[in-house]
């Protein structure tokens, strides 16, 4: 739900108000009044991600004037959005009042209200027995947005109450709204005002206590770290999503409050973060994204036999065909990332069973590299758009339209090979070479992928290597030019296992130089390129989870200190967005601005930002699965002196890392 201080909701092509579910705004105008005239906001209450409270009083007929009513909102969003209303006289005087609720769908499609072009629909509205019905349907598409209320009368318009109150008296109002329609689930169960809230949020409650207390404890002397990993986990729960096809369990969505979606490359990487906190949301995501890989060739979902999804959604314009997200394949990364995630949570958890009922889908992921990833048979996965008119022009990470620039600020042509994905899939070949020998039983084919895996990254470096820079290019475009900017993508070369030590050394210094630290983490693009721009969506901003990548990046070549130096950097970071990263941050020098500064449309809370503080833990505590043990080589900046992990859950149980 998005809405303003008053927790009114007023949607505009200026404001993105709505209550959001499946894809669908099925609220776009929730007004309250008294006495036909809006609330000013005393102070809004957010502690759970939930729950919120909204103090609010009339605005003053002068400017002395003292309020003698109050009104509180308190609102619960689960599968339904349960809203209580208190009117509050503390006068000594009898006051009649005359609430009102204005309320309005329009049923607009998510990408329609993110791009301010909301197209008008026939509403069909219903009002009798205190129940308010707005309802819309178009060819095979439907959806119905149900309020009911406890002590207001309902009409086309909104929901109505006359209040009267003696002196020191107040008066309950409950509102509760429910969206309908596929895929929400079935219809939910009535219920009375007394359980509504309360309990409600009661259950909401020991929910989340049962989450955290089931996720490693962490006991630390590093005050802001103990907050930010407790936020994570917090938000990890907000971001849950719950796919139809495994019941109860739940991976994450990419981010609130535009992607609370099945993504396969933000959800893979999470998981990946997470997995030795969280290890059942990686088999969760491997499970639904296999159930939707690829099967035939279509140029409008950009969809090929064994691709992994990049994003699926219900809305309107999908459910008619209008956009490819049904889901939609525009990704050249969350194939070979599905294949490093299945081999990372056998090693934590040992879930053999898991490997071998997927791997017909590793099968085809591996085949879709080497047949379909690599356009041109040059031996590297590249991507070029097939759907002009709603696919994405650039199908990694950086996924924005301007993100592959070379060192003079000129676009780079596709199809176009990308430096990190090449490492994805130096990864994923190595990594299933494990699996093929250890649990497939498959030796030949393990030999294959071990000796194709050696000979891309001897390759690798005679195409890439930037000789009189000393680093890799950014990509490969079209006619098999060297991208020649300097950006945060070699980071995750380090993370990936692909470089060299030599080459290696020389990555190190410049990420953690001047022109690519920020002193926050690790900018996009390096500061003097010429598409540099610090607020820039990914050409000068910093990721955390970029970061998070690189700096075990970094650690995993030996690189220790450099990598907790931008752990740290993360972590002060996160204590001044009150513990929350969000999904990216302008890319100024610390020595500028004092504190990060956010950007101005990002996600927060975001599932790989929320996932970039559970890796550094990971990382400084150097925690890796060793055979049927959990292995650790701590190692902690001056900030720390004490780090202990407890119960963390694998193939050994529960173990305890102490530093």
């Amino acid at each position: 739900m998005v809405g303003d201080g008053r927790g009114d909701l007023d949607a505009a092509p200026d404001r993105l108000h709505g209550f959001f579910a499946a894809d669908t705004r099925f609220v776009s105008r929730w007004r309250l009044t008294l006495d036909g005239r809006e609330l000013d906001s005393l102070a809004i209450a957010d502690v759970e991600y939930f729950a919120v409270q909204f103090f609010l009083v009339p605005p003053p007929h002068s400017g002395n004037e003292t309020p003698t009513i109050s009104v509180l909102r308190r609102r619960l969003i689960r599968d339904c959005w349960i809203e209580d209303v208190a009117v509050m006289n503390h006068g000594g005087s009898h006051v009649d009042l005359d609430l009102r609720l204005e309320v309005d769908s329009d049923f607009a499609d998510m990408f329609e209200v993110r791009d301010g072009e909301v197209r008008r629909r026939e509403i069909r509205r219903a009002a009798a027995d205190g129940e308010l019905v707005l309802s819309y349907r178009r060819d095979g598409f439907a959806r119905e947005t149900r309020i009911s209320s406890d002590g207001c009368e309902a009409g086309e318009g909104g929901l109505r109450s006359l209040v009267s109150l003696g002196p020191r008296e107040e008066r309950w109002l409950s509102f509760e709204v429910q969206p309908r329609g596929e895929p929400l689930r079935a219809k939910l169960p009535t219920r009375t005002r007394a359980r509504s809230f309360e309990r409600t949020r009661s259950d909401l409650r020991d929910e989340l206590d049962a989450w955290m207390s089931d996720a490693p404890r962490l006991e630390t002397d590093w005050d802001e770290l103990g907050h930010l990993y407790r936020r994570s986990l917090e938000d990890l729960a907000a971001l849950r999503y719950f796919p139809e096809i495994l019941p109860g369990a739940s991976l994450p969505a990419a981010g609130l409050p535009w992607f609370m979606a099945l993504f396969g490359r933000d959800s893979l990487i999470t998981s990946y973060q997470a997995l030795p906190m969280r290890p059942e949301l990686a088999r969760t995501t491997l499970i639904a994204l296999a159930a939707r890989q690829g099967e035939r060739y279509d140029d409008f979902r950009e969809e090929e036999p064994g691709k992994i999804l990049h994003e699926l959604r219900f809305g309107e314009l999908t459910v008619t065909g209008e956009r490819p997200h049904s889901p939609y394949f525009g990704t050249a990364d969350a194939t070979p990332l599905f294949l490093i995630v299945l081999d990372e949570l056998e090693r934590w958890t040992g879930d053999s069973e898991l490997v071998r009922k997927l791997e017909p889908n590793a099968r085809k992921a591996l085949e879709w590299i080497d047949r379909y990833g690599d356009l041109d048979g040059d031996g590297y996965v590249e991507y070029q758009c097939r759907n002009r008119e709603s696919g994405l022009e650039n199908q990694c990470w950086k996924d924005s339209q301007n993100s592959i620039l070379f060192a003079d600020g000129s676009k780079a042509e596709p199809p176009i090979a990308v430096c990190e994905i090449q490492g994805y899939v130096y990864d994923a070949k190595r990594r299933c070479a494990r699996l093929a020998r250890e649990i497939w039983a498959d030796d030949g084919l393990a030999k294959r992928l071990e000796r194709e895996a050696q000979e891309l990254k001897q390759r690798f470096h005679e195409d890439y290597w930037i000789e009189a820079g000393g680093y890799y290019a950014l990509a490969l475009d079209g006619g098999k030019r060297k991208v020649d900017s300097l950006t945060s993508n070699i980071g995750q070369l380090l993370w990936s296992g692909m470089v060299d030590p030599e080459p290696a050394e020389s990555l190190v210094r410049h990420l953690t130089g001047e022109r690519l630290f920020s002193g926050w983490g690790v900018r996009t693009m390096a500061v003097g390129d010429a598409g540099y721009n610090p607020i820039e969506y990914h050409n000068g901003t910093v990721w955390p989870h970029d970061s998070s990548l690189i700096a075990q990046g970094l650690a995993r070549y030996g690189y220790r200190a450099e990598a907790a130096r931008i752990g740290v950097a993360l972590v002060d970071a996160g204590a001044r967005f009150s513990y929350r990263l969000p999904e990216v941050f302008t890319g100024y020098p610390r020595d500028l601005t004092d504190f990060p500064v956010q950007y101005p449309t990002a996600s927060r809370p975001q599932a790989w930002a929320t996932g970039a503080p559970l890796l550094f833990i990971r990382t400084l505590l150097g925690m890796e699965p060793r055979g049927g043990a959990l292995g650790s080589d701590p190692w902690l900046p001056p900030e720390l002196d004490r780090l202990t992990l407890c119960g963390i859950p694998g193939r050994w149980g529960r173990a305890d890392v102490i530093a």
